[in-house]
């Protein structure tokens, strides 16, 4: 009968190693899903399913654990007391091993990692986009479109041909005070200055580039299959050169020019970003010096009448200081001379005034006593008018301040309002007094006026998108706002209308633009 009882004894010892090693392939099992688990912990379903795995081995491991020591009380009490203790010394170690249950190493591991995440940095969740400025950078694109459409059949939304304001002459305005909006909620958390300086300056370089491929000559007219563009004769200038210029210098203000006082009312505002009201300052009074004050002498022009002719060469007297005329104003003499008059838009929009046009507001013949320079050279988007630009851009900038420190809707309103009405009166008195309103020269009382507009218009989408939340109906802007670049290079810049032009049969007049009834 002892024989019998040590032969089972040592059968079932056996058993028992073979469970206990099946128990530690177990274990490690189980610790592999529950580190598993914690670092893929994201809630996801497929989460959701390793905790459940995770549940139902930990109680299948359990139930085999006790079941092996219910093995073993039972064979215990069949064995002599002196067996017993030899099998339980023989077997110590592994016992020892034993001692600290599977869940305590759960729960130390869960605990050691809950810890390692308490001091990992938690990512910042992206902040909401201002649904209104998206909303008024989408009306803004579709103006442009609209009036570089239809501007040449309705005056009332062509450019104005010097003095005056259009539909069509806030469009570059608008463009810039979004900008500044924007600047102000892009860099409202800084970590490094230096790093957002290099970052701006890039972007401001691609605009640079983009503008020079997209207005310097390189794509010629619609109905043109030619393209390339004389280095001589290249424009510098143009849109997304000045809105780069523009963005470049407000943003580098925004980076290093603003204090560390707390905002909590008007004043306190003006306070924190008085260096860059200060820069806004000192560039409006460098462009009133330089435009009243630098003397414009004589000066001349050649232009090309006919392909195989000489140039013809003009003379226009001028003589003068402080003219803001299409002739002898200082805006004009600078991009001369810094630019070059080859290098200038060659398509002056004073070319539609009266003196030069016959089909006035249009372009048309000279008339018969038309002065010397109606065909002369003239940016539009020039270096001394930019400077201007760079203003606009501030002012938007501002409005962007009041929406990053105040969170209140009729706050916000408020101090948005007050700065819109004080532009606008000050812009219309100056031109009442002889600044005149001038998109060409982009002056002072110019510059004031479309800011205003701009605010109120920003004000009314505000309300009406942000405040009440009429989103649907403003669904198509917001898209347009988004993509605002995109919809600038295909459509403003005519390199949509020209790719498909580049299809044709027979002729290159015979396109698909032609067959839709859009070709000429």
């Amino acid at each position: 009968m002892r024989s019998w009882v040590v032969t089972h004894f040592n059968r079932t010892q056996l058993g028992r190693r073979e469970k206990k090693a099946k128990n530690k392939l177990k274990e490690k099992r189980l610790l592999q899903l529950v580190l598993h688990s914690f670092f893929s912990s994201n809630g996801s379903k497929r989460h959701q399913e390793q905790k459940t795995l995770l549940i139902s081995e930990m109680a299948s491991y359990e139930a085999i654990k006790n079941f092996d020591d219910d093995d073993d009380e039972d064979v215990e009490m069949a064995l002599p007391h002196n067996q017993i203790s030899e099998s339980r010394s023989a077997t110590v170690s592994p016992t020892i091993a034993q001692t600290t249950p599977l869940h305590l190493h759960i729960n130390n591991i869960i605990e050691e990692q809950h810890i390692i995440a308490r001091h990992q940095p938690q990512p910042q969740p992206k902040s909401p986009r201002l649904v209104s400025l998206d909303v008024f950078r989408g009306l803004t694109v579709a103006l442009m479109i609209l009036v570089d459409d239809a501007g040449g059949l309705i005056p009332a939304l062509n450019h104005s041909p010097w003095n005056g304001l259009t539909l069509a002459d806030y469009v570059m305005p608008f463009f810039l005070f979004i900008v500044g909006v924007s600047l102000a909620l892009t860099y409202k958390k800084l970590s490094c200055g230096v790093d957002a300086s290099r970052k701006a300056s890039l972007r401001a370089l691609k605009l640079l580039v983009l503008g020079l491929f997209l207005q310097g000559g390189y794509f010629h007219r619609v109905n043109d299959l030619t393209y390339g563009v004389d280095l001589k004769q290249i424009r510098w200038m143009g849109i997304l050169q000045r809105i780069g210029v523009a963005y470049l210098v407000a943003a580098l203000c925004e980076i290093w020019l603003k204090s560390d006082d707390t905002v909590n009312s008007g004043p306190s505002l003006l306070r924190k970003y008085r260096y860059q009201w200060a820069v806004a300052l000192i560039l409006s009074f460098l462009y009133l010096c330089l435009l009243y004050g630098l003397y414009v002498p004589d000066w001349v022009y050649q232009i090309q009448t006919e392909p195989s002719s000489e140039p013809k060469t003009f003379s226009v007297k001028c003589g003068v200081r402080g003219n803001t005329g299409p002739a002898c104003n200082a805006v004009g003499m600078i991009d001369r001379t810094i630019l070059g008059i080859h290098h200038l838009y060659q398509r002056p929009i004073y070319a539609r005034m009266p003196e030069c046009s016959i089909n006035s507001p249009n372009y048309g013949p000279l008339p018969p006593d038309a002065p010397a320079w109606c065909q002369a050279p003239f940016d539009p988007e020039g270096l001394l008018s930019s400077v201007m630009a760079i203003v606009t851009c501030l002012i938007g900038l501002h409005y962007g301040h009041i929406i990053v420190h105040f969170k209140d809707h009729r706050v916000r309103i408020i101090y948005w309002m007050i700065p819109t009405s004080c532009l606008v009166v000050f812009g219309l008195a100056l031109d009442l007094f002889g600044m005149h309103i001038n998109k060409v020269l982009y002056s002072l009382s110019y510059t004031c006026v479309t800011a205003g507009a701009a605010g109120i218009l920003f004000v009314g989408i505000y309300l009406m998108v942000d405040v009440c939340g009429c989103r649907r109906m403003t669904l198509v802007l917001e898209w347009m706002g988004m993509h605002a670049l995109m919809i600038y290079i295909l459509a403003a810049c005519n390199v949509f209308p020209i790719f498909l032009q580049g299809f044709y049969w027979g002729s290159p007049h015979n396109n698909i633009l032609k067959l839709i009834g859009v070709g000429t």
